[in-house]
């Protein structure tokens, strides 16, 4: 059923099927797939345990599909944190062809990402401990955007923020019902509180909030108070969260007394939104190529002269704390 669905796209060559990872292995080392989809549950060896033994020994593209990545958040995060570029969510009743669009269109983002020897190779800091901050912040907010490799990106970047930072929001394009779960599992190694956002929210210092997957949110301004806003959006929106319409909602709320991140991920949302922080006079940073899975929206953002320094992923998390520390005088050098 998958070959059917995947061969209706004139792109893309389906060269191998196989019935258990046995089998997957010996193909892919005959066939050398651009990219391979996996189940979870398959016969003699499950397939987390067939995506760690991929990504130590032969790393490639690997989109996950599925029931377990619909109703298992879990196994999906774990899949993710080992290399997966991505899920798509199996159909219960086996009508793949509700899931064909999404799946074609993911197997296409996965040809071109950016995989290493192990997912924890992308992030050489992901286990360090936190730094340690300024004396004083000058920053109200960070706000950050991320796509396809993010979940795993933004779990090195907040492992190593202090407990004391400023609220930091956050824009993940991630599926309804796994943001609460990935924000509680973050939430577990880290200094900040992570958590999922509320609507109406007062956002506090040494908080860190996901928004929720399936829907919009949006910072406002109270008095002093910085509020979380969540809405549910037009179900034809490309993107829920939107990166966009949260960084352009932080200009409005927050102007140059905040600052704006954007990490791996295909498309161009967050681009924008980034340029207006950037000339608002908040300072903004981008994932530099290497570090990225797909280096899609900060290649956008970069174009549209919107990040002022690309950063490694391994110094992000550095850099976040310097820009939150540093002046607002020259935030808007060289912006046209």
């Amino acid at each position: 059923m998958i070959r059917a669905v995947v061969s209706a796209d004139p792109m893309i060559t389906v060269v191998g099927e196989a019935a258990d990872p046995y089998q997957a292995r010996e193909k892919i080392k005959q066939l050398n797939p651009d990219v391979v989809t996996l189940d979870v549950e398959m016969p003699r060896m499950d397939g987390i345990a067939f995506l760690e033994k991929i990504m130590s020994l032969r790393p490639m593209p690997v989109i996950m599909v599925s029931t377990l990545t619909g109703k298992g958040t879990e196994v999906t995060l774990r899949a993710l944190e080992l290399g997966a570029v991505d899920y798509v969510a199996k159909p219960q009743d086996q009508d793949l062809s509700s899931i064909a669009t999404e799946l074609i269109a993911k197997i296409k983002i996965a040809r071109f990402a950016q995989v290493r020897q192990s997912g924890r190779a992308r992030t050489p800091d992901k286990g360090g401990r936190p730094l340690a901050g300024p004396a004083c912040y000058n920053a109200k907010i960070i706000v950050i955007g991320s796509s396809t490799g993010g979940v795993e990106a933004l779990h090195a970047i907040i492992r190593r923020l202090p407990a004391g930072c400023p609220p930091i929001v956050i824009a993940q394009h991630i599926s309804g019902g796994f943001s609460a779960r990935f924000a509680a599992r973050v939430d577990k190694d880290c200094a900040p509180r992570v958590k999922e956002i509320e609507d109406g929210e007062i956002l506090q210092a040494g908080t860190i909030y996901i928004g929720e997957g399936g829907k919009h949110f949006t910072v406002r301004k109270r008095g002093v108070q910085l509020i979380g806003h969540v809405a549910c959006g037009d179900e034809n929106d490309s993107y829920r969260p939107s990166v966009d319409r949260l960084f352009k909602s932080v200009v409005t709320s927050v102007g140059a007394d905040a600052v704006g991140v954007i990490l791996t991920g295909m498309g161009k949302d967050g681009a924008e939104g980034l340029l207006s922080l950037r000339r608002a006079g908040a300072m903004t940073l981008g994932q530099d190529e290497a570090s990225c899975v797909v280096y899609g929206m900060p290649k956008a953002a970069m174009m549209a002269g919107a990040v002022a320094k690309q950063v490694p992923l391994s110094q992000m998390a550095q850099e976040i704390l310097i820009a939150s520390a540093g002046n607002k005088t020259a935030r808007k050098a060289g912006v046209a």
